[in-house]
């Protein structure tokens, strides 16, 4: 089974969204290995929500935690021990499936852990980026870390309103291959969803 690992250069840059369109385009199962707060309307729930094809499965978190917190703090919240080796990808029959993180790479799951030991060797990385104040730097900085832990399989996608100017200088400098760009949505449905996920299909498959 092929996994898309989908994480992002901070929290908020449409993580969630990028995952149920990249979902929809693969007609990939979803799977998010860690939730921490908002489980009555958890990134799965939003992501079946929008996900239109039948063939999409949604597996359960790996850790589900109460608090909207780093997945480290909620966890000791909880009195839960969070370790990498105790997150498992589910036995699945569709032979795609897109892993959701959890903010950034760095954000931490213990004391010496954090999202970035979540990615396997083999998986196809997407890094979501969105245009903000210091997004470059923080495109470059989450790119070169898995640049140096050894993987080679990385995508970017640009989230929301263009800036040329902006995108043209991480692809340059990254050299990484351009997945696309989900436009900025006036309205999140099962339909606007479908349509993104078209344009960007291509490129996913070949990627």
């Amino acid at each position: 089974m092929q996994r898309y690992f989908i994480t992002g250069i901070g929290t908020d840059v449409g993580k969630t969204i990028a995952s149920a369109i990249i979902t929809e385009a693969l007609q990939a199962d979803y799977w998010k290995p860690i939730q921490a707060g908002d489980l009555d309307n958890s990134d799965t729930d939003k992501v079946k929500a929008l996900v239109s094809n039948s063939k999409t499965a949604y597996h359960p978190n790996s850790f589900s935690l109460n608090t909207p917190m780093s997945p480290h703090a909620a966890a000791a919240i909880d009195g839960v021990i969070m370790k990498a080796n105790l997150v498992i990808t589910p036995k699945s029959n569709n032979d795609k499936l897109v892993v959701e993180g959890a903010g950034g790479l760095f954000v931490p799951i213990n004391d010496t852990e954090t999202i970035l030991d979540l990615i396997q060797q083999d998986d196809k990385i997407i890094v979501v980026s969105r245009h903000y104040l210091g997004s470059i730097n923080h495109s470059l900085l989450s790119i070169e870390i898995l640049k140096q832990k050894g993987f080679s399989k990385i995508g970017i996608l640009f989230n929301g309103k263009e800036n040329s100017t902006t995108e043209e200088i991480i692809t340059k400098m990254t050299g990484v291959t351009v997945l696309g760009r989900i436009d900025e949505l006036d309205t999140l449905s099962q339909e606007t969803i479908h349509t993104q996920a078209k344009n960007i299909k291509e490129a996913l498959l070949s990627f």
